[in-house]
């Protein structure tokens, strides 16, 4: 397969990284934003200081190192140095509770951990420990209190045979493409975390595979907001920006819209990735208000000749509120809801749909920037990639879709089981359902586990009937799922917009809640068809429990 890079000796991260440090030197690589940058010169030392450090600690190829921090520029020092010499990079989500990053310390195996201060005291607290290594990532310096006291003397003995190890560069050490680079452990809607096991190949390849969709170049500034721990920004928000030589910036807090609002204007992006929710909460809170003011704006808004115009002038003042300059703007993760991905093909806003999993490192399919948009679907598949519909429903063209590519994961970490469950040779069974159309856009129905089956023989997708919900105003998040053979669905309200609307004593409010829902309901069932329609809405007073993509744990909520 040939990707048209050259320079690249490889299909491993070593040989990916050493050709960006040589080719973008004294370009800009990483930094806060607003704050001192950091160089792809200072990035390669900075990742060669970390290797030597690493080694001279005994940590060797095979090795599982965890990486456990917030998003920081010294975030990619420590996952480029883990896999320069053949260690295995194992990231962890800092949204996990405790307990779970503790059962992944012990699960992996780890040697070593990169941690940051905000962070420390999880590695502190973590007991039964095999960790030879614990490095703080914001100072990158050994943190002496947490090293295995007992592993030090043994190493101290073999300090020669160490520094042999290191200078002595034999075959046996070199990077392979199929060797393990990092074990990705995700937090699914549907049960326990599983560790994906990704090769240097799966890693390279895809992110070598985003040229078929858009053009990065070494002038272009990413904005980094999702968790590098997430293969989604992992691959596409960092291995691929510094593939093409363009710099990265993080935002030290939480990503509020007030705070992403300021590094707008101060970094102003070229390119971003986002998950559907920040994009729906900007649309539903920002946007929507200005079509709906007065009855006469909302009938004109009605007129889809006019809703275009207005989308259109919307569409230039959210360009301007993300600083003018993005020309790539990624969303994935999860299911976006259709009219806010109207506005933005109607609004010219340079936004792409894209599909992918972590157990194929993750990108599989998505739209093109300045190419074909088709509303609900996730594009055609990347460069390499091939998809396949499975048991094809001969009247609509749906079954489970299935993948072929360099990027599908070596499988589960000690989990031949599960494994086996979703491999058919080189194909990855997804899970999802969907078809894909005569121009080959591919187009997701739902989750295969999520899927209900109506009395009548129909398959409901509770997604579509959730996207159909949550485009009511007021609607944060929805749940569609089947008890006692009818349809129900558990409402999260936006209790800020709630509490200024319903006044008066406890009584009172929960009766206007529940005439509101139902006035919701019949609104919400006039747009569905038979077979979907809700038989009741429930109020779901606190915020759903959902996995760092921002998809809620169904298995919470229908067990």
């Amino acid at each position: 397969m040939t990707y048209p890079y050259e320079n690249l000796e490889n299909f491993t991260l070593p040989a990916l990284i050493n050709r960006s440090l040589e080719l973008y030197k004294d370009r800009v690589a990483l930094s806060f934003v607003g704050e001192k940058k950091i160089s792809y010169g200072e990035l390669g030392d900075k990742i060669q200081t970390m290797v030597e450090l690493l080694q001279k600690n005994g940590i060797e190829k095979g090795d599982k190192v965890v990486l456990l921090s917030e998003n920081i520029p010294h975030w990619a020092v420590a996952y480029f140095s883990v896999t320069y010499f053949g260690g295995v990079i194992v990231p962890i989500l800092v949204d996990f509770h405790k307990s779970d990053i503790h059962h992944i310390l012990r699960h992996s195996e780890a040697k070593a951990v990169f941690v940051s201060d905000k962070y420390q005291t999880i590695i502190e607290e973590f007991e039964d420990s095999n960790i030879e290594l614990v490095i703080n990532l914001d100072s990158l310096s050994i943190v002496n209190a947490l090293i295995n006291q007992s592993y030090i003397s043994q190493l101290k003995e073999k300090t020669k045979e160490m520094a042999q190890k290191i200078t002595k560069k034999t075959t046996e050490n070199k990077v392979e493409e199929d060797d393990l680079a990092a074990i990705i452990y995700t937090s699914g809607t549907t049960g326990h975390s599983k560790g994906v096991m990704l090769s240097h190949k799966n890693l390279t390849t895809n992110a070598l595979s985003a040229f078929s969709k858009v053009t990065i170049t070494d002038n272009d500034i990413f904005l980094s907001i999702l968790p590098l721990a997430h293969t989604l920004e992992c691959t596409t928000g960092l291995i691929i920006p510094l593939l093409h030589g363009a710099s990265v910036e993080y935002i030290k807090k939480a990503p509020t819209p007030s705070v992403l609002l300021k590094a707008f204007q101060i970094t102003k992006p070229t390119m971003m990735l986002s998950v559907p929710l920040v994009i729906e909460k900007i649309y539903k809170n920002k946007i929507l208000p200005n079509f709906t003011s007065s009855v006469i704006i909302k009938f004109i808004y009605s007129i889809p000749f006019f809703r275009k115009k207005l989308h259109k002038i919307a569409g230039k003042k959210l360009l301007e509120t993300f600083g003018g300059r993005i020309k790539f703007f990624g969303i994935g993760g999860a299911p976006i809801s259709p009219y806010v991905e109207q506005f933005l093909l109607e609004a010219d806003f340079p936004y792409i749909i894209g599909y992918g999993l972590t157990e194929t490192a993750p990108l599989v399919a998505a739209g093109i920037i300045g190419g074909k948009q088709k509303l609900k679907s996730t594009g055609t598949p990347f460069y390499g990639v091939e998809i396949k519909i499975k048991n094809k429903d001969p009247e609509t063209g749906e079954g489970e879709i299935i993948v072929k590519s360099p990027s599908v994961m070596m499988g589960y970490y000690k989990d031949k089981e599960k494994t086996d469950e979703v491999m058919d040779g080189e194909w990855f069974l997804t899970g999802d359902l969907g078809y894909v159309d005569d121009e080959g856009y591919l187009f997701i129905s739902g989750r295969s586990k999520n899927m209900i089956l109506s009395s009548s023989g129909e398959n409901i997708y509770p997604e579509q009937i959730e996207a159909t919900i949550n485009q009511q105003q007021n609607v944060l998040d929805s749940l569609v799922m089947q008890q006692n053979g009818k349809l129900v669905a558990r409402i999260h309200l936006d209790y800020e917009i709630i509490d200024k609307t319903f006044t008066g004593s406890n009584e009172k409010i929960k009766k206007d809640i529940a005439d509101y829902l139902e006035k919701m309901r019949i609104e919400v069932n006039a747009n569905l068809s038979s077979f979907c329609k809700i038989h009741k809405f429930i109020e779901q007073i606190e915020p759903f429990v959902k996995t760092p993509t921002k998809k809620i744990k169904r298995y919470l909520y229908t067990e």
